[in-house]
């Protein structure tokens, strides 16, 4: 059997995923793939690998590799290592991120970029997958495509039987291509192309309209589609489906014990601290558009030390009302306190089948969905395929198979994913799907901490630390249900509602009242997002909206340094923040203005995008973009002649983006060159960490 070695680096288990697919699709095409993680150097040696390499790498914070990709990264980017290192080596790389974020899928392109200059070779097109539109639309032709790669690299004269004709490249394939490398296969309307085989030897269905005898719901003229219901050409054409999943749980529900459930088995190495709520303060007024409250939690009782920039992770639960619906509909609602039992079924097919790791031992039903699995999660198209063995009524298997068809890409995205359908959504809406427990289990994945920035300095706030948030609303599918809350936001709200106000006269002991909500918290990875340790450098903070968190921290403790080194040197500190309305979420105003008052912030440029501006000749400055731009000189003075640094924290979807853009004009006409040199600029202030992101989507 054909060997390759296969190698992923995941940040939240979707390269991990993708990875086991590929490896799981090469046995019946006649491959074996070594399948490692990255971190696992122990198991693998590139420098005397003769196997051709596929890696499968994702994207984290905001351009890095995955923290699974540390060692690896930092071992191949050693500057010793000879040009030809790698040169004996032949790689495939498919890269995940999100076109939302600056740095588009650079994780991968930082490992593909470093192979290459070590003398490696492209056997395939580098792919590059887009969350944001759906990482599937380049996943799926890659894999495609990458059995005919592995073919011709091997020489087999089997190559005609795996693809045919013209080979052109696919979506979000690298421009930069080895000549002799083959491009991905053009995925024609013909159903034998696509036809996968699925591991345990079922192949995927190829589905005729009608085939099932009940396509009445999905053919009315007369309606459009919907998530239960598809209209033609769809409802009419045949469909290629993934291949079916190998399941590999085996699951057993037993009473309960009596053993104690702590929310610390279900989180990372990093320690945990559990701290109470001491104040929650509503920074918005109750007419805004969103509800921005502000958390203090005293960590006076712990070990728990930050710096202004740091992040931290809340541990928070799934929403129990959703859980309970979800219990209901398994029809386990009786059984919720009994301790799950997990064992790898002894007959699998699925390569490597292991126990889910975030999955506790004898912990209960209930625990489980509440602390250890997104059930918010989208569910996957070959999660949506297990689902159609356990749908009986026909109408609703067909639905089911259109939106995990190629055929139904566009569906599957209006109607899952853009429409954040996750899977109790899928089980109201088609009633005669009956999946056990097991196939949740196997297919949700772990409900992973929030990051929040901190907004407080602990010189400021001994034993304290501030965070802030907008509560998070959405459409939901429930019935009833107008709008559906964040999983984390809406838990902390309902948290918030119940810590007594800073004017209350007597404290909670003395009222008799219950003690303070607690939550659980753990600390982040360090980074970068600091104040330089010299602090006469002059920094520029661009932070609408929440993005000002991590900027409070910093003049709070700019202040504390200016009292403790009276006749020391500090540079300027520039704000650059906006909002929609001055007199409804123009968070932070007071002190903002006590900070100018006492010249810790020596400029604040606050702009309103939702506000008409005082006077009809004065020029829109409607976001944070437009007031770098209107003060660009003294901008590119601070970046380009002072050695400044400029700290960017908020959305990543268009502030971050237009920011960026904005730097880009503001170099190219203040210092004179063209866009390309700008870039260039820009780029080096990353590399020398002087421009610094915490974005987030």
């Amino acid at each position: 059997m054909r060997r390759f070695l296969l190698l992923y680096a995941t940040q939240k288990g979707q390269a991990k995923a993708i990875a086991e697919e590929i490896s799981e699709q090469a046995v019946p095409r006649g491959f074996s793939a070594d399948l490692h993680c990255l971190s696992e150097l122990d198991k693998y040696d590139l420098e005397r690998e003769t196997a051709p390499l596929v890696v499968v790498v994702s994207t984290t914070g905001t351009g890095d590799p995955p923290d699974t990709a540390r060692k690896f990264v930092k071992k191949i980017q050693d500057k010793t290592l000879p040009a030809d290192f790698f040169a004996h080596l032949r790689y495939g790389l498919l890269g995940l991120g999100d076109s939302e974020y600056t740095y588009f899928c650079n994780g991968g392109k930082i490992i593909d970029k470093r192979l290459q200059e070590l003398g490696a070779q492209h056997f395939y097109d580098t792919g590059h997958a887009d969350d944001c539109v759906g990482l599937e639309l380049v996943v799926e032709p890659w894999i495609a495509g990458l059995w005919a790669a592995l073919t011709r690299h091997f020489g087999s004269s089997r190559a005609q039987e795996e693809v045919s004709g013209a080979l052109p490249r696919t979506p979000g394939a690298s421009s930069h291509t080895d000549a002799a490398t083959p491009e991905l296969p053009h995925l024609e309307s013909g159903v034998q192309l696509l036809r996968l085989d699925d591991p345990g030897g079922k192949r995927a269905e190829v589905l005729e309209s009608g085939a099932d005898g009940s396509q009445s719901a999905a053919s009315v003229e007369d309606a459009g589609p919907s998530l239960v219901r598809s209209v033609p050409p769809l409802s009419q054409a045949p469909l290629t489906v993934p291949a079916l999943p190998p399941e590999y749980l085996q699951v057993q529900l037993q009473e309960a014990l009596g053993r104690e459930e702590s929310q610390t088995s279900v989180t990372s190495a990093d320690p945990i601290f559990q701290v109470p709520i001491s104040k929650a303060v509503q920074l918005t007024s109750n007419d805004a558009i969103k509800t921005t409250l502000l958390l203090e939690l005293d960590i006076s009782n712990t070990d728990f030390s930050y710096q202004p920039g740091d992040a931290f992770s809340v541990i928070c639960p799934n929403s129990d009302s959703e859980v309970q619906n979800l219990l209901q509909r398994l029809q386990l609602a009786d059984k919720r306190d009994h301790h799950v039992l997990l064992e790898v079924k002894a007959d699998t097919k699925k390569k490597g089948a292991a126990l889910p790791q975030h999955i506790p031992e004898r912990c209960s039903l209930q625990f489980i969905l509440t602390w250890c699995l997104e059930i918010r999660a989208t569910p996957k198209k070959a999660f949506l395929r297990s689902l159609v063995d356990y749908t009986s009524d026909g109408a609703e298997k067909r639905r089911l198979q259109e939106l995990c068809s190629k055929q139904g890409a566009a569906d599957y995205t209006r109607f899952v994913r853009d429409a954040c359908a996750c899977v109790l959504d899928l089980l109201l809406a088609f009633p005669s799907c009956r999946p056990p427990l097991g196939l949740l289990l196997e297919h949700l994945p772990k409900l992973q901490p929030r990051p929040y920035s901190c907004a407080s300095s602990s010189l400021f706030l001994p034993g304290k630390l501030h965070f802030i948030f907008n509560v998070v609303e959405f459409p939901t599918h429930s019935p009833g249900e107008a709008l559906r809350k964040g999983v984390c936001t809406g838990w902390l709200a309902t948290l918030a509602a119940s810590v007594p106000q800073p004017s209350a006269p007597a404290s909670r002991a003395e009222s008799g009242e219950a003690p303070a909500p607690q939550i659980s918290i753990s600390p982040r990875a360090a980074n970068t997002f600091h104040l330089p340790n010299d602090s006469s450098i002059p920094v520029i903070m661009v932070g609408p909206g929440t993005g000002i968190a991590p900027f409070i921290g910093f003049l709070q403790h700019r202040e504390k340094l200016q009292e403790q080194h009276p006749d020391g040197s500090f540079g300027a500190m520039w704000l650059f923040f906006g909002c929609r309305h001055k007199d409804r979420d123009y968070l932070f105003r007071e002190e903002l203005g006590h900070f100018v008052g006492c010249g810790i912030l020596t400029h604040l440029k606050v702009s309103f995008s939702r506000d008409a501006p005082l006077r009809e000749e004065e020029a829109p400055v409607k976001y944070v973009q437009d007031s770098l731009r209107l003060h660009s000189a003294q901008v590119a003075r601070i970046l380009l002649q002072e050695n400044g640094r400029i700290y960017v924290c908020g959305d990543a979807k268009n502030m971050a983006r237009d920011v960026n853009d904005a730097l880009v004009e503001i170099i190219s006409k203040e210092a004179g060159v063209d866009k390309l040199e700008a870039l260039k600029t820009l780029a080096t202030l990353k590399e020398e960490k002087r421009y610094l992101q915490d974005i987030w989507s």
